[in-house]
């Protein structure tokens, strides 16, 4: 299974092609829509999020609400194109036109691919990197997950998502999944404790009125997943380092960690590994789940718990300083419209990220032409594990 996005985030559309789903999987386009719109929320979202409306239009591999086995394209329009066409349209422009062209942008900014990718593919349009390396794109990453979680929840297996800390405020509870499934949305800012989400809100709220941006942690459960999925044979078959390389692979994220993280290496080793039970019931289990549902780059059973970190957004609107590459001169980064807190919505983003890498590595796992099939080798697979 494999996907492709294409578009610019000012461009008439984002399009994403998706390979290898199998036939006869149910789609239901309202629960895609819900999810890509709770990708738009959060608290600290800024004006883009009220221009666009991210409804999806699946093109092909889709029939009468069942997936066909042959790729299904989706298409998110961008509304706000109507504003951009004469900038951001495909068709040729004469050399008066360039020169007169608006929004320009010659000042790269600190801690985006601006400068890094005009010299890669040597734009002198800056305009020409950012339209691509932008947030938008990753609409386009949540549509493919949202497809991911509906299958996954036909095979009895969900994910979660939640803020664990903004700016330093820190949601510290330990809380089960029941709790997790019933409050997370509850609040703007996507924590569990209501005590701390106003504290977050001025949080926000003091960092935007700086003209400053915030970042923070989030994490993603996956429940009722099989054991075994992943493997320990090869380093690229391993389910935790594939989930971290799609997890990175979100703008702005620059780690994971799984269960209880970084922490790790501050316990001792009988503080971290999880006891093995057994029981007639359920067969073997761990008393705890301290390495997250992931040994030797496998399932283990256990709920999988992936935190990850996102640095604060770099476009800033206290600029920091820069330099023209046409003029070479020093200046002040050019400001484009921006969140000044996007941790929300990325723990959305981060859920579907992670539900694509564990489908992937579901039908990888078992014979995955057709979902009847699919369902009763996973089902078949669970009780083995049971019985074993």
């Amino acid at each position: 299974m494999r996907f492709l996005t294409a578009g610019e985030s000012h461009g008439p559309q984002l399009t994403v092609i998706i390979e290898g789903l199998p036939a006869n999987v149910k789609i239901d386009i309202d629960q895609i829509n819900q999810e890509m719109f709770k990708r738009q929320g959060g608290y600290g979202r800024g004006r883009r999020m009220q221009i666009e409306k991210d409804n999806v239009a699946i093109v092909s591999g889709v029939r009468h609400g069942y997936t066909l086995g042959s790729p299904v394209t989706v298409v998110i329009k961008n509304d706000d194109f109507t504003h951009w066409k004469n900038i951001m349209g495909a068709d040729p422009i004469t050399a008066e036109q360039q020169e007169n062209m608006k929004r320009v942008i010659t000042k790269p900014r600190p801690g985006h691919a601006d400068l890094v990718g005009g010299m890669k593919y040597h734009h002198q349009d800056l305009r020409n990197v950012l339209e691509r390396s932008s947030a938008r794109e990753t609409a386009a990453r949540v549509a493919v997950g949202a497809i991911c979680k509906s299958l996954l929840a036909q095979l009895d297996i969900h994910l979660y998502s939640r803020v664990v800390e903004i700016g330093g405020i820190k949601d510290e509870g330990d809380y089960d999944l029941t709790t997790l499934k019933t409050h997370v949305d509850r609040n703007d800012v996507r924590v569990i404790d209501e005590g701390i989400a106003q504290k977050i809100r001025d949080k926000i709220d003091q960092t935007k009125q700086e003209g400053d941006s915030i970042g923070g942690v989030v994490q993603v459960i996956v429940d009722q997943m099989p054991v075994g999925i992943g493997s320990y044979v090869h380093y690229d078959r391993k389910l935790d380092g594939r989930i971290a390389q799609s997890v990175v692979g979100i703008n702005a994220f620059k780690g994971v960690s799984f269960g209880v993280g970084f922490k790790a290496g501050s316990l001792l080793g009988s503080q971290v590994q999880d006891p093995i039970l057994y029981d007639d019931e359920k067969g073997y289990y761990r008393k705890t789940n301290h390495l997250g549902g992931l040994e030797g780059g496998m399932s283990n059973g256990m709920p999988i718990v992936v935190n990850a970190v996102m640095k604060p957004i770099p476009t800033l609107y206290k600029p920091l300083a820069s330099v023209d590459i046409k003029t070479k001169a020093p200046f002040k980064a050019t400001i484009e419209r921006s969140d000044s807190c996007a941790v929300p919505a990325a723990s959305v983003v981060c859920e579907h990220a992670v539900a694509f890498e564990i489908t992937k590595a579901i039908l990888e796992e078992f014979e995955s032409n057709d979902f009847e099939t699919l369902l009763s080798q996973v089902d078949a697979r669970r009780m083995r594990n049971k019985t074993y």
